[in-house]
């Protein structure tokens, strides 16, 4: 019996390092990925002056007390609503899902959001929008809170991983309309995680 008892424990330690060792991966990947994109003049939000000096952005230590598996409460008769933007562009929206997390021992919930006409695009069918604000907006991030990209998942849960959070483009140029996180979705939190403010923005 103890033989069996100290074998499944090791079984469930090796499959939560292996997810941790994955989650790094991936989150290792999508910075890769960002810093890509900022660095090609054709897809960078960035000014044309900053990005002659661009070398790569600050991102906080990845974390894996970060990531998170959340329940999902669907919003099936969601009704669509006009999020608000830093401009007056209006984009329409509806909630997919609230989640609901454990983080550092409290808990927290933040709505899933889909952008109706993204989800009528080829390849983006499954697409979700997560934005959200925190304790460190204004101080080490983007003062108007930050954005994560998911996916419609198999089941009723979802990987949220805030490591691969990332700023709005207005971040960098105020020559961009972007989402503004609605109230529903702060976290009285600090997450310590993702890509930090640019700069003094």
């Amino acid at each position: 019996m103890r033989i069996f008892i100290l074998t499944i424990s090791i079984l469930f330690i090796n499959t939560i390092y292996s997810q941790g060792n994955k989650s790094t991966k991936d989150a290792i990947k999508f910075q890769k990925k960002i810093n890509k994109e900022f660095s090609n003049k054709e897809k960078s939000p960035l000014t044309d002056e900053d990005l002659k000096d661009f070398n790569e952005l600050d991102f906080f230590p990845i974390d894996t007390n970060f990531i998170v598996i959340a329940d999902l409460k669907f919003h099936k008769d969601s009704k669509t609503f006009k999020m608000q933007t830093t401009t007056d562009r209006l984009p329409i929206y509806k909630i997919y899902a609230t989640a609901s997390f454990n983080l550092k021992g409290r808990e927290f919930k933040l709505n899933i959001y889909q952008n109706v006409k993204l989800i009528q695009t080829a390849d983006f069918e499954d697409s979700l929008f997560l934005p959200f604000t925190d304790r460190t907006n204004g101080a080490t991030t983007y003062g108007g809170g930050r954005y994560m990209d998911l996916e419609i998942p198999d089941g009723d849960t979802i990987l949220i991983d805030f490591n691969q959070t990332y700023n709005p483009s207005c971040a960098y140029n105020a020559k961009y309309s972007c989402p503004i996180p609605p109230k529903a979705n702060h976290l009285d939190i600090d997450i310590n995680a993702g890509v930090k403010k640019y700069k003094d923005h």
